[in-house]
């Protein structure tokens, strides 16, 4: 099969576009057919060896596709079912062989690109705003990056929860797709101080919760945009991890919060896995958020796709087609 690996890590240079043997089924496995990959930061994090694994280390953490086969021991799917599915990595390939336990049905009315290019940002927004900060009526978070693809499901999800959202974009184009997606306030950080405006806009209380995917380059002003006893949620790295630092900084900060969490963790079971996406799914259905494809690549335009999610150049979504 044709898949998308590094042997080495390092930059997009080192992405190779080659057969591997298609996966053998381990218990409770099931082969599936990739229709479509979503792009995603963390398949940057694995190329470069931000996030360690024994190379050949074949990238993609969320797709959706036809159930090709299944091991003698799993009875939740079955060949032919459309299916979708986040957080287990392999997805860059024509075949991934998945724990049948993390594959969830896709409607039948739902079409396998959209299911493919909403399971990691769309859950990712869920636990964000129902789990790590359960997100009340009247309370206000600042949402980075709010015009990518993670970011306009945050955007939209707090909506939901019937939050006031802040968000950061860098230009104007970025800012009208934020507005759309939901937000009640943005700032262009390129043009303004994201630490001062976000002050102004809350009265100098600052906000309830920083959802940040940026980093290191956001990292200390996000922490001077929250009110005493609110929380700091660091969970990406576009702009590079963020840097050590003492805990005594949270004290002196207002007795703020911080957690650096993973999908994974919320995720952990049937039961969280199957919550999260019927929720997604229904939020789909019902308009409620609007899943925008920026553009489909062929799988052997890999770099391609995550030159352009690291360089900022997209609004929304990033899929490969094998």
């Amino acid at each position: 099969m044709k898949s998308v690996f590094v042997s080495e890590f390092g930059g997009v240079d080192k992405l190779r576009y080659e057969d591997l043997p298609t996966p053998a089924l381990a218990a409770g496995q099931a082969l599936v057919k990739i229709a479509a990959s979503g792009v995603n930061f963390i398949d940057i994090y694995f190329r470069t060896g931000l996030y360690p694994a024994p190379a050949p280390v074949v990238l993609g953490m969320e797709a959706a596709g036809v159930v090709e086969a299944v091991a003698p021991d799993v009875t939740s799917v079955k060949p032919g079912d459309r299916v979708a599915y986040a957080m287990c990595r392999g997805s860059y390939a024509e075949y991934a062989a998945v724990p049948a336990w993390q594959l969830v049905p896709v409607p039948d009315a739902m079409d396998l690109h959209t299911a493919a290019g909403s399971m990691l940002q769309g859950m990712t927004a869920h636990y964000l705003t129902h789990s790590t900060w359960e997100l009340q009526p009247g309370e206000t978070c600042l949402v980075h990056a709010a015009a990518g693809g993670a970011g306009q499901w945050i955007v939209a999800a707090a909506k939901l929860r019937g939050a006031r959202v802040i968000g950061t974009t860098s230009t104007p184009a970025k800012a009208e797709s934020a507005r759309a997606a939901g937000c009640d306030e943005v700032i262009l950080y390129t043009e303004q101080d994201f630490e001062a405006e976000t002050k102004r806009l809350t009265g100098g209380k600052g906000v309830d919760v920083v959802y940040d995917s940026v980093g290191a380059s956001t990292w200390e002003k996000s922490l001077n945009c929250i009110r005493p006893r609110g929380l700091m949620v660091t969970f990406g790295n576009a702009s590079g991890p963020v840097p050590p630092f003492a805990p005594l900084v949270l004290n002196q900060k207002g007795s703020i919060f911080l957690t650096r969490p993973s999908l994974g963790h919320y995720c952990a079971n049937r039961e969280e896995l199957e919550w999260r996406a019927r929720d997604i799914f229904r939020w789909l259905a019902s308009g409620a958020v609007k899943l925008h494809i920026d553009q489909v690549y062929p799988l052997a335009e890999a770099g391609l796709a995550q030159t352009a999610l690291a360089g900022r150049q997209t609004t929304g979504k990033l899929l490969l087609e094998p």
